[in-house]
């Protein structure tokens, strides 16, 4: 995932109730309950874990038992550490004390909480990236010592958790994608594995594959608790027949060459498999991730605040659902006749950007209603804005319409093209519109080359490529040739 474009806008719950969804997320929870229940008796290590002694009263504290008890009581205690709750007061007696996180979680605001989430969400993230401890005991079982034994580098192991929940964060909030929806443990392990150009993946790719789900299953029953994803596990039985394979490989030979390769997954019973998919609070969270790694990872309703033209020029990327919401929220401050206005003089332009601004704002226009019609009468003389003028009051049906002169019709056709243009590149949408304007005006490339537009050059070059017509897109390259001989261009 590059960090040189803008991600997709993201549309996140009110902070108040993330913040309400972050409390009751259990391990916070837990870890919140330990900071309380900790008193001048209880007694950490040199690394500021619980000592094993104070584990049993930990777990019974929270209401744990069973022999994962101590296990889940430490862990909410390191959470509790890692992101203040408690603070360890005296290294080497041991003592701790509450720590300035927990006033946050009872008296603070929504971001004050929401903070204190996030801590504790880096430091669930930081324990998922390791393997499993049986793997560390059984290589110091073999005399085997270092990182090197285990086959794991913490930073790639990092990396590859990351990209995994980037990928998981671009199908959430991505336009046409399922959104909240559960994606499939194997398609979000083959988005990290398979090339994308490759069309039938390998015996040796299908392993690998089959590695990484197992590897994120593992380390998404780690993330549920701190609600970063709702998970639905690999299925018991999958992971049997995972590892009856993987024994019968070892057995062999060397490298499991004689292995059969995973069997293929059934879309029917794909749940068996594992399935995902980020929590409100988790968008949130992987957002602020993001924000902090450098990306621009918008959310609906930043602009909300900002004036027209960073509105306009803001949601130029933006997919149309999200820039509609986006132009929503936007209206919702401001007085509608004002609001068209502003939008209007946010609208003039001769840049390259301004074609497209011109849309956005015909389009926002349309969601302001008859209210904005003065707005719109008053730049009926602008040469920048009195053809989309005209055409709103048209399809609004005002009376006393002017009619435009042929010149403001070829410039405001020139510039509806250069907007497309720059909205959808070469779509179809864009192709089937250059050939109903070269089929509608008779001659139009006649006079197009002359139209005094910024862009008239490149939407005539434009045309001649999209056009399937040999003879007509060779008219419109001899007028694209005119035009910026004529403008210099």
């Amino acid at each position: 995932m590059s960090d040189s474009s803008p991600l997709p806008p993201v549309r996140l719950h009110p902070e108040a109730e993330l913040a309400r969804d972050a409390l009751s997320t259990p391990l916070l929870a837990r870890a919140a309950r330990l900071a309380r229940w900790a008193g001048p008796d209880t007694r950490v290590d040199a690394g500021g874990g619980l000592v094993d002694a104070q584990l049993p009263a930990a777990a019974e504290a929270l209401g744990l038992s069973g022999p994962d008890a101590a296990a889940e009581a430490s862990e909410a205690w390191r959470v509790a550490v890692d992101t203040g709750l408690v603070e360890v007061v005296d290294e080497e007696a041991g003592t701790v004390t509450a720590g300035a996180g927990l006033a946050l979680l009872t008296g603070g605001s929504p971001q004050d909480v929401l903070g204190v989430w996030l801590d504790a969400l880096e430091s669930v993230l930081a324990d998922a990236a390791v393997p499993a401890l049986d793997g560390l005991a059984d290589a110091v079982a073999d005399g085997e010592a270092g990182l090197s034994s285990l086959d794991w580098d913490p930073q790639a192991e990092a990396a590859f958790l990351d990209g995994v929940l980037g990928n998981l964060y671009l199908l959430t909030v991505g336009e046409g994608v399922p959104g909240e929806s559960p994606v499939p443990l194997p398609a979000l392990a083959a988005s990290m594995i398979v090339p994308s150009d490759m069309t039938e993946p390998t015996n040796d790719v299908l392993e690998q594959v089959s590695d990484a789900m197992m590897r994120l299953d593992e380390q998404f029953r780690t993330l549920g608790p701190i609600g970063l994803v709702a998970y639905r596990p690999v299925d018991e039985a999958v992971l049997a027949d995972a590892g009856d394979a993987e024994g019968a490989g070892g057995a062999g030979g060397a490298g499991g060459a004689g292995a059969e390769p995973p069997a293929p997954v059934d879309d029917t019973d794909v749940a068996r498999y594992g399935m995902v998919r980020l929590t409100p609070l988790g968008l949130y969270g992987m957002r602020a991730r993001l924000l902090e790694a450098g990306f621009e990872a918008p959310a609906v309703g930043d602009l909300a605040d900002k004036g027209a033209d960073a509105l306009l020029d803001g949601t130029a990327g933006f997919p149309p659902a999200a820039a509609q919401a986006e132009t929503e929220q936007w209206l919702a401050r401001r007085e509608p006749l004002a609001a068209a206005r502003e939008l209007l003089a946010a609208a003039r332009g001769s840049d390259a950007g301004a074609p497209l601004r011109r849309l956005h704002c015909q389009q926002a226009l349309s969601l302001v209603g008859a209210t904005a019609e003065p707005a719109l009468r008053e730049v009926l003389d602008d040469p920048e804005l009195g053809g989309l003028a005209r055409v709103w009051l048209t399809e609004h049906g005002a009376s006393d319409v002017p009619a435009p002169s042929q010149e403001l019709v070829f410039w405001l056709t020139v510039d509806t093209v250069a907007a497309q243009l720059a909205a959808e590149g070469n779509s179809e949408e864009l192709r089937a519109l250059v050939q109903g304007l070269a089929r509608q005006h008779s001659g139009f490339f006649d006079t197009a080359w002359r139209v005094d537009h910024p862009a008239t050059a490149d939407v005539l070059e434009a045309m001649g490529r999209l056009h399937p017509d040999k003879r007509i897109a060779k008219e419109a390259r001899k007028a694209a040739f005119k035009a910026r001989s004529q403008y210099g261009g």
